[in-house]
């Protein structure tokens, strides 16, 4: 070898080995914190932060969601006065109990921390995180759309060849993450090395379609007398993970190698959404879908043959009703979680961004703006020139449709409102997050009454249902799993029932004489209005475990449901005779919309807006 040569070799070999030692590198991982003002959740982190400052070596910390107990804006402060403490820098991203319970809509979060996704780079590695779900529904995770163009971009621009470590908190698999295989699929041409979450309150070792994931312990102490965390040891051929109990020594307990080949680009071994179901029901076909490439948690809104949805983008979105071509969109400033509703020639919806718009509903142009403290995530109702909505600032709204004048505003609420509220008879119904279901005035938004059954935990509240009203009483379901009858004039509790395991979903039949609500395994049931108790049917549909709150909806004798997991179905409503089902995707689907006994629209959180058609067999 000549002098040149072995110089270079020399040079090449000393850059391999600083190259390799540069690799190797430590960092914290934090889970599952959830805080609230003062609790000994407050006290663990505290430790947990404390033990890292006292550690030697540690290169960040990575904070993978339920940071909160509540997604309250005061919580989400709280838990960062005590991150901020951390001597080194902090990545982190939100939980499901950030996006499910959260009063902002989820803005809290960003304003807070600047992001629910994060991205950087440190000795040769890129991290991403990212949310995965779901926002502001009882559902599945799910990693939006908007979420997952991003990673192909961020993964695209690094490359093929750069080792990626990806952060989550729902593991990426079925029955955590309804688009799981998105997800996978999206980022298994790339150098993924290992998914970080929680989640589960606990250590667990697994494989998202062969991808390694790794799920790690709360910072809670749970029963034990103290809590802990994770620390990370990243080499040149493995990356070691070690559970750090406060004041106590590391223990190993999983590893990844970085040698061995875990998955390819081939998929096809891997599981699947099921939809051999459409195939026992030819004569449902799809009429026109349109596919957003945005999150949607909203009920489409049909007037004057046209359709209306909002979106995790704070869009408004206006489709012909016979096509689903795109005519207009207006753009709020945060996302619209509540169901808008249309009347007088204007839209009327509420947005995350502390506003309620009222938009031409042939132009798209903005019409007026009325602005409120904090967000707006209930869904309108409109009777005869009113709109009615709560927001997140403790009040409800009537408002003017033509013109934006406040008509009256009740400040009475305690929790924020998501519900479309019932106008019925002299009054106005709704419920929050608070335990309580109110009763309001509708001429002057006097309260009239409010309801809680004795409820102790804001987890229980009416909250999420569209109550229904017949018979002299209000019928509401809630998280407690059970439906409840109110008498409409005194707010005194008529009847409630445990016979059917029901969850936040209700339906009333157009003569008034039956109500609906899904099962959380596999039915809808049909109970008669009245002054007790008396199913009359219960329509065994199969759809599975089901928590979503996508109320049953009546249409010339049919009744149309959805659920969680992208089933469709109808029921003929006098007998309870299942008429057809059908999987239009694997994500939530919202309060589908019929238009007859055998047509029905619908959108999903996948980002589909779509119209469903049942011919004959």
């Amino acid at each position: 070898m000549s002098p040149m040569k072995r110089i270079s070799y020399i040079l090449i070999l000393c850059l391999s080995i600083l190259f390799v030692q540069a690799k190797d590198f430590r960092f914290a991982l934090f889970t599952d914190l959830h805080i609230t003002h003062s609790t000994p959740a407050v006290e663990d982190l505290q430790r947990a932060v404390d033990q890292v400052n006292a550690t030697s070596g540690i290169d960040f910390v990575l904070v993978s969601g339920d940071i909160t107990e509540e997604g309250d804006l005061a919580s989400l402060q709280k838990a960062k006065s005590i991150l901020d403490k951390l001597k080194v820098t902090y990545y982190i991203t939100s939980g499901n109990h950030e996006t499910k319970w959260s009063e902002s809509g989820c803005t809290d979060f960003n304003k807070v921390f600047g992001s629910d996704r994060f991205r950087f780079e440190h000795n040769g590695y890129l991290f991403l995180g990212f949310n995965s779900g779901p926002v502001m529904r009882m559902a599945d995770g799910h990693v939006a759309p908007q979420d997952i163009s991003w990673l192909k971009q961020e993964l695209t621009k690094a490359g093929t060849g750069k080792p990626v470590i990806l952060v989550t908190h729902y593991p990426l698999q079925d029955g955590d993450v309804d688009n799981w295989y998105e997800v996978t699929d999206a980022v298994r041409p790339f150098h993924i090395k290992v998914v970080l979450g929680g989640h589960y309150h606990s250590n667990r070792q697994l494989f998202y379609d062969g991808i390694p994931g790794l799920l790690n312990r709360s910072t809670l102490r749970a029963k034990a007398d103290a809590g802990g965390y994770s620390i990370y040891q990243v080499t040149n051929d493995s990356i070691v993970v070690s559970e750090q109990t406060i004041g106590g020594e590391p223990k190993r307990w999983a590893g990844v190698s970085l040698t061995n080949t875990y998955y390819t680009a081939d998929n096809s071994t891997y599981k699947r959404p099921d939809f051999s179901v459409n195939k026992n029901y030819p004569q449902v076909k799809m009429g026109w879908s349109a596919a957003t490439g945005k999150g949607i948690y909203s009920s489409p809104v049909v007037y004057n043959n046209s359709v209306y949805v909002g979106d995790d983008l704070g869009e408004l979105s206006c489709y012909t009703l016979k096509e689903g071509k795109l005519k207009w969109t207006f753009k709020s400033n945060a996302r619209i979680v509540g169901t808008s509703d249309a009347g007088n020639g204007v839209v009327v919806f509420g947005s995350a961004d502390a506003s309620i718009y009222g938009v031409d509903a042939k132009s798209g142009q903005l019409r007026w703006k009325m602005e409120t403290p904090k967000a707006v995530l209930g869904a309108v109702t409109i009777q005869k020139g009113i709109a009615y909505v709560g927001g997140s600032s403790g009040s409800f709204y009537a408002i003017d449709v033509k013109t934006g004048r406040l008509h009256w505003e009740f400040t009475g609420v305690k929790g924020y409102i998501e519900t479309k509220p019932l106008v019925y008879g002299d009054k106005v119904i709704f419920g929050a997050w608070d335990n309580n279901l109110y009763a309001l005035e509708k001429a002057t938004g006097r309260k009239v009454w409010s309801w809680d059954a004795g409820l102790t935990r804001m987890h229980f509240s009416p909250a999420a249902v569209w109550p229904v009203a017949a018979a002299g009483n209000v019928y509401v379901t809630a998280p407690d799993r059970v439906m409840s009858a109110i008498d409409l004039q005194s707010g005194q509790t008529v009847w409630r029932t445990k016979q059917s395991v029901v969850r936040e979903t209700i339906g009333l039949s157009a003569d008034s004489k039956q109500i609906y609500s899904k099962t959380m395994q596999d039915s809808l049931v049909c109970y008669a209005t009245g002054p007790e108790v008396k199913q009359l049917w219960a329509c065994n549909v199969g759809f599975g475990y089901e928590h979503a709150p996508s109320m049953p909806v009546e249409k010339e004798g049919v009744v149309f449901g959805s659920t969680r997991s992208g089933l469709l179905f109808a029921v003929e409503a006098k007998s309870g005779k299942l008429l057809w089902k059908y999987k239009v995707g694997n994500s939530l689907i919202s309060t589908v919309v019929p238009l007859s006994k055998n047509r029905c629209l619908f959108t999903s959180s996948d980002g589909t807006v779509g119209l469903l058609e049942a011919g004959t067999k």
